[in-house]
């Protein structure tokens, strides 16, 4: 009794009528329910609740009816205290594993890359043909094997940064742990949530994104480009995840769901790399694929996931049509959630101009076309998160607004130097090579050098801005922080 109370729940049976079971759980989520520890208690010193039962699931235990997840969802104005009522240590787990996932990937997705564009420099070094790479001639320093290597060394900046951002969120992770041990976890309703295995993803992807730089740019071709852009799609989608788990943190997507959707995201550039080109019927399925998943993440974003699929796949999209038809057509009612709605209305009219866009132009650096479709919905969530951080009267603090100021000066710095166009695979050699230009820094670097510094300094900025956007409410209660 004095580690907490575990309540039985009692499903619905299938002979309910659907409009009397409003809020009430299936049989298929009571089964693992969690423990929740009542204010102010909590398990014994040294106890361990992280099973892998309460981990994973999706269903937690309430004492009472008024409690459940389902109930307090579909409150018209949400606190942050609303979503952050799982045990902070299980949910601190269930985000670490972020962190030790995108390790292994980058080992097993760096490996192959590597072996391969080691083969290609071989190729280039014994056969004397120097069509295969489309180098920047006027300004490549060999080094050994190596034919360009002031485009490898370029990328040492992502490293650095990453490995930088890495020592500052250990900081921050070292003193909150600390705070949390002269306190009691259980008392401690101050703030946003602190979970750190995001961030640490974020210092790793950063890294791992110059080392497959580094490797594109060994031998720069159409055909390993996506090296170069791989993570780049992880960098902008954990970004994402960050943002939405600042204010979700019960509810964020698991790192298994996560990466998985960024395997998909992976395989389509691959395929876009191989039938992009000229098949026009690639285009027309990605274009779909690409919609569909636009309206089933709005429909689980506008609901905080309480919209489920049920027996048949598409039945999202038939509720979803549904509640568009009454809400909207026959009985024009205001939405219930006007802010989340305006987003997810100006967020699917981008990717469905993205969508029709690439179906009518069919652009053939398939890999920056992806690149460009997750930097536009990730710039658009940042905005409208800053824009209801105002809006709700919450302040930005000089830290975190020197880092906006300086995010946004250094990317435009890159991406004029970016579109300075040295080569291109995109034409034949020779048509390339009459874009070289000599180099502009320490007669050692060109412009796309410059471009891989400034943006290794803007993506850590852009990090940092995350990081400490929200400091301003660490001394303010979590029942007094809006969800948005």
């Amino acid at each position: 009794a004095g580690s907490g109370i575990r309540a039985s729940s009692h499903p619905i049976t299938a002979s309910t009528p659907e409009g009397s079971s409003y809020g009430a759980i299936d049989e298929s989520s009571s089964s693992g329910g969690q423990q929740l520890s009542s204010p102010g208690r909590g398990p014994p010193a040294g106890s361990d609740t992280d099973s892998s039962v309460e981990e994973e699931s999706d269903f937690d235990t309430m004492p009472e009816i008024e409690s459940d997840k389902n109930v307090i969802r579909t409150k018209v104005f949400l606190y942050l205290s609303d979503l952050s009522r799982k045990d902070r240590r299980i949910v601190s787990k269930k985000y670490k594993i972020y962190f030790w996932n995108i390790i292994t990937i980058a080992v097993f997705y760096a490996l192959p890359v590597i072996q391969l564009v080691i083969t290609y420099q071989t190729v280039v070094n014994v056969t004397g043909n120097q069509d295969i790479c489309y180098y920047n001639f006027l300004c490549s320093h060999p080094l050994g094997v190596l034919s360009a290597f002031n485009n490898i060394l370029s990328n040492v900046g992502h490293m650095l940064l990453g490995f930088l951002f890495l020592l500052i969120v250990l900081r921050r992770d070292i003193l909150h742990r600390r705070a949390m041990e002269m306190k009691d976890v259980y008392t401690l309703d101050y703030g946003i949530p602190k979970h750190f295995g995001l961030f640490y993803a974020m210092g790793i992807a950063l890294m791992m994104e110059g080392v497959l730089s580094a490797c594109y740019h060994v031998c720069p071709n159409y055909s390993n480009f996506q090296f170069d852009t791989s993570f780049m799609y992880m960098i902008a989608g954990l970004c994402m995840l960050k943002l939405y788990q600042t204010r979700h943190p019960d509810i964020n997507a698991s790192a298994y769901s996560a990466y998985a959707s960024f395997a998909v995201v992976i395989c389509l550039a691959v395929l876009g790399v191989v039938f992009g080109k000229n098949d026009m019927w690639f285009w027309v399925i990605f274009s779909m694929i690409h919609v569909l998943a636009s309206l089933a993440l709005s429909t689980q974003i506008y609901y905080m996931g309480r919209f489920k699929i049920g027996k048949c796949y598409f039945g999202i999209f038939r509720r979803a049509a549904m509640v568009l038809y009454t809400d909207c057509i026959q009985q024009c009612s205001r939405p219930m959630y006007m802010d989340r709605m305006v987003l997810l209305i100006v967020g699917n009219l981008v990717n469905w101009s993205f969508a029709i866009f690439g179906l009518v132009y069919r652009p053939r650096d398939f890999a920056s076309y992806i690149l460009g479709i997750f930097i536009c919905n990730l710039l658009l969530y940042l905005a409208f998160y800053i824009i209801m951080k105002l809006r709700s009267s919450e302040k930005l603090l000089p830290i975190p607004l020197f880092c906006i100021v300086a995010t946004a000066v250094v990317w435009a710095a890159a991406l004029y130097f970016f579109f300075q166009t040295l080569s291109s695979w995109e034409e034949t050699p020779a048509e390339s090579r009459e874009k070289n230009r000599p180099c502009i820094l320490l007669g050692f670097f060109d412009d796309h050098d410059v471009w891989h510094f400034l943006s290794a300094a803007a993506l850590f900025f852009s990090f940092l801005v995350l990081l400490t956007l929200d400091d301003d409410l660490d001394v303010v209660r979590r029942d007094k922080i809006p969800v948005f």
